[in-house]
Formats: structure tokens, sequence, C-alpha cells
């Protein structure tokens, strides 16, 4: 056989130096998009990204074997071995310097497989192997194939700059070199690494298995950043065309060189700010590292984030500047590629476009983001598998745009991940209107390097909000009387419950008064399809800068930053001062009108669960609920001032509970750290870390028994494409809690898990009728 027979993929097939060579290009284009981490040089002396191309360009080489290629052309079933561990044999002809051949057979060894741990680990299947074993498992090699490869290793890396022998005059001992190689591996990394080295580890791991699926992929990553020198230039235009300027504070964001704080009122052009100071840090970055920032732009809420990947499309003229990092992804690339009046063939070819955009994303093409702070969190769980995120993170950009303050186990896991971006030359920003003091000293507190703070301007801001208290629950008679009057008056009325229940029956009460068309609930326990109906249809009657136009919309914690809507009034319940200001912030949103009223109504406390703490209407902690609306009873009937909000937010955070809320920080920061930061042993399987972390940021989502077949109809649409018959199927996924999956059955043929429960289009989900093995409180989740 020769080298040129030699196959890496049967479907299609593909020459195995062709994809040796394109996985080779993809490094050295990682290496020119991510620059020098300051980290991983030190740590290496200089060797990281040779390390990377050199294990690029060999990974793979393990594949010559006979089994593995008769594999390949269907002429046997299943090899049974891995080639990546063969892979190493070629490694001690091709590299002298011993620190360098470390590391290049570390990111060999482990691109697709843990040492330890995991689903078939390394160690257990070759560490205590005796050699005639090893050659009776992994050979035979055809005759002349090794050397001819060994020659063609050397003389491309050679030609691509990297340090290589010469080519070998003798055909190589692959599977004997290999053995030696993978005990060195196992005795390198049996003991803890120091942090920075197992961190070092994992980033290879990362770059390496990064550039194997770009290449796998025939994917390109992006080279350019739209966020650069020229965006200043790009936005003060487009502000012209429109008869304003640059604000103060944007241009202080733009002039900061560092981290930031911003707190800046809704309206008050908060966004531009944040994507001003990200230009300049990209420009500083990559003067520095000589690589590309990643721009990553954070929000908490589904909507809010597919709005903004709209938004920042359209500022920058093309929207595939622009990646969605979240779970829907395709879901809305699809969304924003069908019309109403597609035919089915039109459906199933944007759902292969769609997929096609998704799966580019995950390969990190764009180097502009949106998405979860919790999507770039994963990337903490290491491994073949998340690894990638964490090298793509390197010298980045994170905007953490409206964090939750008030929910100190999620706010100290990104503290702990903002550090980790620090140590990887990343820079951090976070965005708020309801920015307490109490935050931003703990992020001063969490980073090593300058925390700028910078305040927009609140004199002489027109007052939008008037105040007002009442004693009753949102949920009570005379509450929906006074609603339903503001309604007759043909006001556009925004309602806000703290949970679906309490939403839905409001919804009940009042949408009669205005009729089908003018009326609508949101929520998240919604089917994908009519949730995302809904959101078009609330936006296309009330939002920001439209005609005014009556109706009403009842909704939970979702609206509070996921549509860009204005409304007359608002009626809520009692909640967290962050989130009634946030929610305040959907009534007269640019200060167009005089000060709107809005109307906070008490919570109901009560436990979860019999004895327990309690909650403000199941969903808040009662402490921080409690003292927020005692600061509001001292303004009952007032405007509402920005500059008093604030001051207002600093008292809750100055209560005991406040102190006991920054201790919680500090605890669960630590605790992120211990269990997901150390990488003492960086090639050890973190499997067992997963499900936690999905417990903690992720729900589940269901289909209902009723839409079960609809589900598989759609699943098998197109042909020869599940990927896109399953984004098809998914329109009917309605999200759960994670704590929810015993109210579902799982059905294994679907890979989904199913809910008999009662559902409208307009209400959405109802009462779940089983298998119940504990009872699902609509109020308990938001």
């Amino acid at each position: 056989m020769e080298l040129r027979e030699v196959l890496a993929k049967s479907a299609p097939p593909e020459k195995l130096t062709s994809h040796l060579a394109a996985t080779l290009a993809g490094a050295i284009a990682l290496r020119r998009r991510v620059g020098r981490v300051a980290l991983l040089e030190q740590v290496t002396e200089g060797l990281f990204w040779p390390a990377v191309c050199l294990a690029g360009l060999c990974h793979d080489a393990g594949k010559i074997p006979d089994g593995f290629q008769a594999m390949l052309k269907g002429a046997t079933g299943a090899w049974g071995e891995r080639h990546e561990v063969v892979s190493l044999g070629f490694l001690p002809g091709l590299i002298g310097d011993e620190r360098l051949l470390r590391w290049v057979s570390a990111g060999v060894a482990t691109h697709h497989r843990s040492l330890e741990g995991g689903r078939g680990p390394l160690a257990s299947a070759y560490g205590d192997v005796r050699e005639e074993e090893w050659r009776e498992r992994l050979q035979p090699i055809p005759d002349g194939v090794a050397v001819q490869l060994a020659g063609w290793l050397a003389a491309t890396a050679v030609s691509a700059g990297l340090p290589a022998l010469p080519s070998p005059q003798a055909e190589p001992d692959v599977v004997g070199e290999a053995r030696r190689m993978f005990e060195r591996l196992l005795d390198v990394w049996e003991l803890p690494a120091h942090p920075d080295e197992g961190l070092t580890a994992v980033l290879l791991q990362g770059a390496v298995t990064l550039a194997d699926h770009v290449s796998s992929a025939h994917g390109v990553l992006h080279t350019r950043q739209p966020f650069g020198a020229g965006f200043r230039p790009l936005l003060e235009k487009a502000f012209a065309d429109k008869g304003r300027s640059l604000r103060p504070h944007q241009v202080k964001a733009a002039a900061v060189d560092g981290h930031l704080l911003l707190r800046a009122p809704t309206g008050s052009g908060k966004t531009e700010a944040g994507l001003l100071w990200a230009a300049a840090q990209t420009i500083a970055i990559t003067g520095r590292t000589g690589g590309v920032p990643r721009v990553f732009f954070t929000l908490p809420y589904l909507a809010s984030i597919n709005a903004m990947a709209g938004r920042l499309g359209d500022l920058l003229g093309d929207d595939t500047l622009v990646g969605v990092m979240h779970s829907r992804a395709a879901s809305y690339h699809l969304a924003t590629a069908i019309c109403p009046e597609d035919h089915d063939e039109e459906h199933t070819e944007a759902a292969k476009k769609a997929v096609s955009r998704a799966a580019a994303t995950r390969l990190f093409r764009e180097t502009v983001r949106v998405g979860t702070p919790y999507q770039i969190l994963r990337g903490v769980l290491a491994g073949p598998a998340h690894s990638g995120t964490l090298i793509d993170a390197a010298n980045s950009v994170f905007v953490l745009d409206e964090l939750h303050a008030y929910d100190p186990r999620r706010l100290g896991y990104i503290l702990a991940t903002a550090q980790l971006w620090e140590r990887l030359g990343g820079r951090v920003a976070v965005l708020s209107a309801t920015l307490p003091d109490a935050l931003a000293r703990l992020f001063r507190r969490a980073l090593d390097q300058d925390v700028h703070l910078v305040d927009a301007p609140v004199v002489g801001v027109p007052l939008r909000h008037r105040l007002a208290l009442r004693e009753r629950h949102l949920t009570d008679p005379d509450s929906v009387e006074e609603i339903k009057g503001r309604l007759a008056n043909g006001k556009s009325v925004l309602v806000v419950a703290n949970n679906v229940a309490d939403a839905q029956h409001l919804f009940a009460g009042l949408a009669p008064e205005v009729g089908d068309a003018a009326a609508f609930l949101l929520h998240s326990r919604f089917r994908r399809m009519d949730r995302s109906a809904l959101e078009k249809a609330i936006g296309d009657r009330f939002g920001a800068g439209r005609p005014r136009r009556p109706g009403l919309v009842v909704a939970t914690q979702v609206v509070e930053v996921s549509l860009d809507v204005d409304f007359d009034c608002l009626f809520t319940s009692a909640a967290p001062l962050e989130a009634l200001l946030q929610r305040f912030g959907r009534v007269n949103r640019v200060a167009a009108r005089p000060a709107a009223d809005v109307v906070v109504h008490p919570a109901a406390f009560a436990p979860r669960r019999k004895g327990g703490e309690e909650f403000a209407d199941g969903v808040y902690p009662r402490s921080p609920v409690e003292t927020g609306w005692n600061i509001l009873t001292r303004h009952d009937g007032d405007k509402v001032d920005e500059a008093h909000a604030r001051l207002w937010l600093d008292e809750v955070y100055g209560t005991a509970w406040g102190q006991a809320w920054h201790d919680d920080v500090l605890k669960f920061q630590t605790e992120f750290t211990d269990a997901f930061l150390g990488f003492a042993h960086p090639f050890v399987s973190r499997d067992e870390l997963s499900e936690r972390f999905d417990e903690l940021f992720d729900g589940t989502e269901a289909v209902l028994a009723q839409d079960r077949d609809a589900y598989e109809a759609d699943l098998n649409q197109v042909n020869g494409d599940r990927a896109a018959g399953r984004l098809l199927a998914e329109r009917y996924l309605i999200p759960m809690p994670y704590w929810a999956a015993p109210l579902t059955s799982w059905e294994k043929k679907l890979g989904l898990r199913v809910v008999d429960a009662e559902y409208d289009d307009r209400l959405g989900l109802g009462e779940i009728r089983g298998p119940v093995t504990q009872v699902y409180q609509a109020g308990e989740v938001l």
C-alpha cells in the first residue's frame, strides 16, 4: 500500500495526509486568532503553539494500521482499538526537544478520550498491557507506509516553520515507540499538576481538538473582529444620521483600558457604551498578543439573546458576523430564515441551513458571540468535548449585561470564571441599570487588574415612572378591577406576576376585557413555536418606537430584559428591587411621555416545602423582597429618580441579609473554583461534574403526549438529515426545570421526555397528569 491510498475518514473518503494537513492549517489559524497567551507561554517556555501545531499535524497518524483502514473501507466491523495511541509512535522520530515532546504527546493522546475515567479511558485499555499484546492488537501496519508517513510529517512540519528532526531513512517501530511514549505520558500526569500547568494542559487539549473539528467540518475561523478600530466611526455615523452624538458615559466607556463596571439607566445607550468599550479592548489586546480577540455579549434570557443578535447584526450590516451561543441556536436561525407562508420543502431547506449555521458557531467560527454566561462557563467541564471553549475564551472580551446580583450561587460562579478569563488575558465588563455598590466591590475583589466604574449622569434625566403601592395581592379581585379600568381607558398595560400560576390566573380574568387580538400571556412554559409567535406578536404591537396601541400583556420574569417593549403603565408583584427596576423599564421606555404609573402589589410569602424558608410567591427569598418593599413604602406616590433607586439598592445590600448574601457569593465562588477550576488532573474525565453543572444552570425539555406523533413525523421529514429533522421537531418542545424530570416519561426511541399534561397555546402548560413522583408547583420556577 502507498501512503496516498491511506484514508482518514470514509464518509466522504478523505486521504490521511489531506486531513492532517488541514488540521495543521486549523491549528495555525487558531494560533493566529488567539495570539500569545502570557500564562501559556510562561508555563511551556514558549512552546505552547508549536506543540499545538505539531499535535494537530500528528494527531491521526495512528490510523495507518490494517485494522483501521479495513474498517474505513467497509471490509470489517469496528476496529476496537484507539488510533491516537498509535499516533504517539511517530513523535520520538519527529521531535528532538524533550520539553516539546511532552506537550505534543499529551495533545495527541487526549484529543478524543481521557487518560482516566469517563467513556473508554486510555489508561485502563493500554496502561498495564505487555508489549506483545500491544503488537498483537495494533499491528500489522502496511509495509513502507510508516516510513513514508514519517517523512511526510517531517517535511510538512519544516515547511510550516515548526521544529522537526530529519526524515527517517528506515521503517520506524511505530507500535513499540507508541507503547514507550504512552508509559511516559502516564508517568508525567499521574501526580497532581500545578494549577497553571494543569490549566495549560487543558487548553492544549482544547486547541488540538478544536483544530481537528474545524478540519473535519471543513470550516473556517473568522479572523476579523468587527468591534475593533472601525466600530466607533461606524457608530458615530449611525448616530449622526439620526441627529444624535455619543453621550458622555459612552465616551468615557470607550476611553477605559481595563475592566469596566457601567451603571446606566434603560434607554441611555448602555449597550452602545458596552460595545465601544469592547472595541477599545480588542484594539489593546491585539496590540499585546497579535491575535484577534473574540467578543462575548451575554444576557440572562433566551429572547433577549435572540433580539441582541439581530440588533448587532443590523448594526454591523451583516448578521453572519454574529454567532448565537445558546442551546436553541439552530431554532433561532430557523426562525429567522422562514416565513409563515413557506411550503414544507422551504422549511426543510431552511432547517438544513440553520443546522449548518449553528454547527459553525459551535466550531467557534464567529469572532462575535451572543449567549448566556453559562454557555461559556461550560468550558470548565474540560475534556475533549468542552476544552475548546476555554482556548476560545483566551485573550477575549466579555460584556456581561444585566447580571442578577440577588442570586448568590450563579453570581459566585460567574466571579470565579471571570478570574479565569482574566488569567487568560481577557477583559470583563458588567453593564447594568441597577448595579449596587456591593456587586461592584465583589468584582473589584475578584479581579487583579484595574476595574473602572463609569456612571451615566442622571441629573436632568426625565423621570419616567411614578410609584404607587397597593396593600392587596396582584391576584386580588380589587386589583383585577383596577387593571380592568386602565384597559377600559385604552391604555397599554403590562402585568408582571412572579410565577406562572398567578400569570395564568390573571390572564384568564383580564383578557376578555380587550379581546384575543390585543391580549397576550408570556412565560417560560410554552412550546417553542408558541413562544416565538407570542414574542413576535407582542413586539409588533407594543415594541418601543412603534405607534401606541392599547392592549394587555401578562408575563412573568421573562419580560424583564427579554423584549424591547414600551407600555403606558405597569402592575407588578413585589420582587427584589433589581427585578422591579427592570420591570419599570418596560414602561415609558425613553421618557417620551410624562411619568407613567408603576403599581407594586405585595407578594404572598410561604414556604416551598413544609417547614422550609419562606419565598415571595414561591420564587424569591423573603428578606430582600420585604426589605425592598419597606423602602418603596417611603416613596409611595413619588416619581422614581434613577439616582435614588441606586441608593435603595445599596440599602438592601447593607442589611443583615446583604451581609449573608455577600458571604454566600464568596462561598459559591470558592466552591466553583475548587470543584471546576483546579485542573490538578487535566486528563482525567470530569463527566461526573457535567450532570452537576446541568442541574445548576440548565433545565430539561419535554414534548406533550398529544404532540408525540407530530414530533416523530417532523423528526423523519428531512431525508438523510436527522439533525435538520430534529430541528423542525423541536418546535413542539416545552422547557421544564431540571428537577421536574420525574414528572415526565423517557421515550428511548425519540430520545426525549414526554409529559402528559393540559396545554393551551394561549395559556401554556397546565396541570401535569403524571407519572408523578413529586408535585409540580408552577410558582417554584421562573
